[in-house]
């Protein structure tokens, strides 16, 4: 039984995930800037074609993000983004305190659109990763009246996943193995 409640819950990971302020919702990647949401995407036209990406980047290349606002009330608020080295690896349990801490966040800048106010709801920017590994993308958002600003803080890899989940499965198999036959060899005696 142990073995079959493992094997469901291995076929079915690869759904599962767990990245900062994206998530999947029907089948849309969304992030949460404050209580205001929008669909995020990433293409990698010359390396991968038409194939979207709403977390990790596959490849060190030129990538296109695209931000497409699910509020009106985003159509009105002046909106910028950046993306910045995970040099404190703090991987995807980034949020904006930890945006806070940086004494000069220019100095892990490595793309930034100031603020602007995009009324036809769409934010759309090109860069070309020249390194591989852990970012974290910023969304802010500043409210066209108060003095309020909205955040998404979200971690994406480029060039592949830092983690293989491949060796957990295997010794979670092991594992389940071993308590299987120990459980059999204990029900026996």
């Amino acid at each position: 039984m142990l073995q079959f409640i493992l094997g469901c819950i291995l076929i079915n990971s690869p759904n599962v995930s767990a990245h900062g302020g994206v998530g999947m919702e029907d089948d849309m990647c969304v992030i949460s800037i404050g209580f205001l949401k929008a669909h995020f995407t990433g293409y990698q036209p010359l390396s991968n074609g038409t194939e979207e990406f709403c977390e990790d980047i596959p490849e060190i290349a030129e990538s296109i993000f695209v931000i497409e606002y699910l509020h009106d009330f985003l159509k009105e608020m002046q909106v910028d983004f950046r993306i910045i080295r995970d040099v404190n690896e703090i991987g995807v349990f980034a949020n904006w305190n930890d945006v806070l801490a940086f004494e000069n966040i220019e100095s892990v800048t490595v793309f930034y659109r100031p603020p602007m106010i995009h009324s036809e709801g769409l934010l759309k920017v090109k860069y070309n990763f020249e390194k591989g590994g852990g970012y974290i993308g910023i969304v802010t958002a500043q409210h066209p009246e108060k003095e309020k600003m909205y955040h998404a803080v979200f971690y994406f890899q480029v060039g592949g996943s830092g983690f293989s989940y491949v060796p957990l499965f295997i010794v979670l198999l092991v594992l389940a193995q071993g308590l299987y036959m120990y459980n059999n060899r204990t029900s026996r005696n």
